[in-house]
């Protein structure tokens, strides 16, 4: 029976395997000069800041709507709570999720960091940051480029902010080329303004007409357990994202989720891409 993978200890606290993956494929340098732009305040600055120069956050959450009894855009998913399991190898260099990260790579090293997770972030627009051209040798976006407003303008500033020579990197929620809509029936029960989940094609595209050339991609597919991620969403709609899954498991329509029981809890499936540019000069 599987089991979410072990997170890996560093000073302070503990690496989840999915943030590991992640920060391995950034491949922060210690001269990297760092900005995460987020919904909120995010995981990437406490992880990031030790391991560069300089790190930078940006919480570029739109101002929720006045109208009471309701709520702003949401995240897709949240992180904060719940288990993660990768399937597949665990990691984009191919070890298994157990795997701890190489030295160099665990390590903190004794260097100020302006920025750290006890500061507050900055408040900004992410169609509109305020930082000059070429400011940054590394820009991050962790499950966010939907939620901060127009996507393509979003893009476009993360590619302006960063210099020639650097990389942004892009961490999102996407299915796979080939197949169907049916994954965004679950997400629009959740969220009824979900925007859909792009392709992987889909997301490459809008980063290259936004200026970028890809790099590197890593595309994995994720477990969950179902309740964690329903914690920001209303009974009602809870209830009816459980009754569509439960129905799929005893074979009724699918919902693209591939939910499977496991250890007695509802668990479904995402796929994620990690994607690293450059800009084009």
């Amino acid at each position: 029976m599987p089991q979410p993978a072990p997170a890996v200890p560093r000073s302070g606290g503990t690496i989840a395997p999915h943030l590991r993956r992640l920060l391995e494929f950034v491949e922060p340098g210690r001269d990297d000069v760092c900005l995460d732009v987020a919904r909120g305040r995010g995981p990437m600055p406490a992880a990031l800041a030790p391991r560069v120069r300089h790190m930078t956050a940006v919480d570029a959450a739109p101002e929720p709507p006045a109208r009471a009894g309701t709520s702003g855009r949401m995240a897709t998913v949240e992180f904060g709570t719940g288990p993660v399991r990768i399937t597949g190898d665990g990691g984009p260099g191919g070890g298994p999720d157990g795997d701890r990260l190489p030295a160099a790579a665990t390590r903190e090293d004794r260097v100020p960091h302006p920025i750290g997770p006890d500061r507050p972030t900055i408040k900004a627009d992410a169609t509109a940051l305020p930082y000059r051209d070429n400011a940054f040798s590394l820009v991050t976006a962790r499950f966010s480029l939907y939620t901060l407003g127009d996507p393509d303008g979003v893009l476009r500033e993360l590619l302006r902010v960063c210099r020639p020579d650097g990389r942004v990197v892009i961490a999102d929620l996407v299915r796979g080329n080939l197949a169907g809509p049916e994954r965004d029936r679950i997400e629009r029960l959740r969220d009824p303004d979900h925007p859909g989940t792009p392709s992987i094609a889909r997301l490459t595209e809008m980063i290259t007409s936004a200026g970028g050339s890809i790099r590197r991609l890593d595309v994995f597919t994720v477990e969950r357990p179902i309740e964690p991620w329903l914690a920001t969403c209303d009974d009602a709609a809870a209830d009816r994202i459980r009754e569509a899954l439960i129905d799929e498991v005893d074979g009724g329509p699918k919902t693209g989720a591939k939910p499977r029981i496991i250890g007695g809890e509802l668990w479904f499936t995402q796929t994620w891409a990690h994607v690293a540019a450059e800009p084009i000069p």
